[in-house]
């Protein structure tokens, strides 16, 4: 039986494993990771996919300093166990999770990753809002999704900063 949870405990090995083998052990060395580095994941927007009670995948939400966003989150790492991909977990996990963050009153989500598989889901480009991250990042994969009707407000714009209202002291968060 398929279910969405929230991340409990015993998921953080399985990720942590999981996400290096997806992303490679040098992942934390990426430009989101200087906005997640330090920084506490969203609790109630920390899901990972069960697949009869064993861990499938993985997706967390990270908050996020951007001009004209009240409640703007980072969207990632989305991760699936390899012998699961194909069978829409990302998917229902991507879903799922939108949907808790516009019930938690996020308005604006930012993502890197791959923009076929992202469209789908209502991400645009990001550049049109000329937006930038701290650091060197492929364009074209930096999009950005509204969580209320329309288009993103164009008064969204600038440097996206890390959070650090929602540091965490002596604790690397960063995955």
């Amino acid at each position: 039986m398929f279910r969405i949870a929230l991340e409990r405990p015993q998921d953080v090995v399985p990720r942590e494993a999981l996400l290096d083998q997806a992303f490679g052990a040098d992942r934390h060395n990426r430009t989101v990771y200087r906005l997640r580095e330090g920084i506490a994941p969203v609790p109630a927007l920390s899901h990972v996919a069960l697949i009869d009670g064993e861990f499938a995948g993985s997706l967390r939400f990270w908050p996020i300093e951007v001009d004209g966003a009240k409640k703007p989150i980072l969207l990632g790492p989305l991760a699936v166990s390899p012998e699961r991909r194909g069978q829409a977990i990302g998917i229902a996990l991507v879903r799922n999770g939108l949907r808790v963050a516009r019930k938690h009153g996020h308005d604006i989500v930012l993502v890197v990753g791959d923009p076929p598989y992202y469209q789908r889901f209502g991400f645009l480009p990001a550049g049109s809002w000329n937006l930038t991250l701290p650091g060197p990042v492929d364009a074209a994969r930096f999009q950005i999704r509204h969580l209320g009707r329309g288009k993103p407000p164009k008064a969204v714009t600038g440097l996206v900063r890390r959070a650090e209202a929602f540091a965490v002291a002596g604790r690397r968060q960063g995955d």
